[in-house]
């Protein structure tokens, strides 16, 4: 058995490999930093056109999907401090064709992100007269200006993180604690001075029932604002304690930001004129389109708060894009660790930065901007690539409670043998409400990766690298079986999809099938020996504290 203390030290690179220079604050601060980001700008007002004042009841339901996830991945990341441990979980428990799928997810997540952030700056930016012509209206698609502007953005993200781990831990603590005041500042400034309760039911408390409320947590911004607790667990290997900080580092930051997020939806409903949403609320109308929160501010007489708003437009957004953009080059680290891509991934400069990684980043932020023009759609497709990444967690959870009974585990997740196979039904009934409009375009990129992933392992076996991975075909037999059936199911389903199963019955299908994928892939499993060994191969540690 391996444990941490054993492990063999990763590979360091030119000259010094990944190093461990982040603490419980810069942890837990990289997961807030990218939970409040652009979500808490545009969330509030997109989740109540669609589901109305019960958007509220959304983000409860949002909330505990996240938190059942991050309990899963506070003990996975306790049990395996590496970098870009979310797609490195699946790896060490179904072997190579699983983990480069999964881990393909990850990367795709990460990648796309740090984009989308850059669009909800320049939407932003659209109020202020020097930015002007930055985007198409009202299609929001980016100018020629904007386009420009939009890479300068993604090479500041990545100049700032070519600075070093520990910079880019001080500069994004300090934004983070900016990006928390302000919406705190604005619940409750907004609260004491415009708050009418009789807002919640004037035009209907759900005026699309159930399906609305199901449909906004995936498609208005909900899950994406609540992602990125798992930031902590991508810097694992630059932590100084990953055992004892990534637990709380990771169930810490979804607390935070689901109280926030709460508590902005309860008074954005209830602030509102109600002219606003006298035609209903899926007609909400005021002037802002560019700057929900900041519209409303300067609709209610509080315009000094709306200016502080737009400079929060540029900062929020602009610290998760910056996280984002290290979590890809750690991705890409840890991909590369399994022997997924090419070992210049690997490559760290003398600040310890992996330096292609960020350089790759980078062009694919660039490439997002153009298939992809409206931030409502590259919400849907980034969700769905975000929670079908978490999905690998709850998988592995349960082959290590089977397989890896004896293994050290800081965190010990009460009740895991129950929330395990329920947060991976979670997580599929989150993909399948982001309906088949996003999951054909996700589907287009699972192939597109394992295009590019499988034709390097194929590479690297054909000419026998060392690196080559070990595409365990037995133990991931139940992969195809669950990406086809989530996406044919997703066809014949109500949300997006032919309307073959009816509601409810469509969420009944989700979790049986879920629940079979769950066990069935529990039950085939890489052995002990296998999953040691590949712990072993990519290494549990993977520096020496600097």
């Amino acid at each position: 058995m391996v444990s941490v203390g054993q492990a063999i030290p990763e590979t360091q690179g030119d000259p010094g490999g990944l190093r461990r220079d982040v603490g419980l604050i810069g942890l837990m601060w990289a997961s807030v930093g990218s939970i409040i980001g652009s979500g808490w700008l545009y969330g509030a007002k997109n989740a109540v056109v669609m589901a109305g004042p019960a958007a509220i009841i959304s983000w409860v339901i949002g909330a505990v999907a996240i938190v059942l996830l991050a309990l899963v991945h506070a003990e996975l990341g306790g049990m395996f401090p590496v970098a870009g441990g979310t797609a490195r979980y699946p790896h060490y428990a179904f072997g190579g064709l699983a983990g480069m799928s999964f881990g393909w997810f990850a990367w795709l997540q990460a990648a796309t992100v740090a984009p989308i952030e850059v669009e909800a700056m320049i939407g932003y930016l659209g109020h202020w007269d020097f930015a002007k012509g930055l985007e198409h209206q009202p299609s929001g698609t980016l100018t020629t200006s904007g386009f420009l502007l939009a890479v300068v953005l993604m090479a500041v993200f990545v100049a700032v993180n070519f600075l070093g781990v520990r910079v880019l831990a001080h500069t994004n603590s300090a934004a983070t604690w900016w990006k928390v005041a302000v919406p705190l500042a604005t619940i409750f400034i907004v609260a004491a001075l415009h708050f009418h309760p009789g807002n919640l039911t004037s035009e209907g408390f759900a005026p699309d029932g159930a399906k609305g409320v199901l449909s906004a947590i995936s498609t208005s911004g909900i899950i994406f604002a609540l992602l990125g607790f798992e930031q902590a667990i991508q810097l694992a290997g630059e932590s100084r304690d990953p055992e004892r900080d990534l637990p709380r580092a990771t169930i810490g930051s979804v607390a935070v930001g689901a109280v926030i997020y709460v508590l902005l939806q309860v008074v954005y409903i209830a602030a509102l004129p109600h002219s606003t949403f006298a035609h209903g609320w899926a007609r909400l109308n005021y002037p802002g389109v560019d700057g929900p929160w900041a519209g409303l501010t300067t609709l209610v007489g509080l315009g000094w708060l709306s200016v502080v708003l737009y400079l929060d437009a540029v900062v929020s957004p602009g610290g998760t894009g910056l996280i984002y953009t290290t979590a890809t080059s750690r991705i890409s680290f840890g991909l590369s660790k399994n022997g997924y891509a090419p070992k210049v991934f690997e490559k760290t400069d003398r600040r310890g930065v992996p330096w292609f990684g960020l350089i790759l980043s980078f062009v694919t932020g660039v490439v997002c901007f153009l298939p992809f023009p409206s931030w409502q759609k590259l919400v849907s497709f980034i969700t769905s690539a975000s929670v079908l990444m978490y999905a690998g967690a709850p998988l592995a959870y349960g082959v290590f409670a089977d397989r890896l009974p004896h293994h050290p585990r800081p965190y010990r997740l009460p009740a895991g043998q129950v929330i395990a196979p329920l947060s991976f039904v979670v997580a599929n009934l989150i993909i399948y409400w982001a309906g088949w409009d996003t999951l054909w375009r996700l589907g287009v990129s699972i192939v597109l990766g394992y295009l590019l992933l499988g034709g390097y392992a194929w590479y690297a076996t054909r000419k026998g690298l060392p690196d080559a991975p070990r595409l365990d075909f037995r133990a991931a037999q139940w992969l195809p079986f669950y990406l086809v059936g989530l996406g044919l199911i997703s066809w014949q389903g109500g949300f997006g999809g032919r309307g073959t199963i009816g509601l409810w019955w469509d969420m009944l299908v989700v979790t049986a099938f879920s629940l079979t994928v769950y066990y069935w892939a529990r039950a085939t499993a890489s052995r002990p020996e296998e999953i040691e060994r590949s712990i072993e191969e990519v290494a549990v540690t993977e520096a020496p504290a600097h």
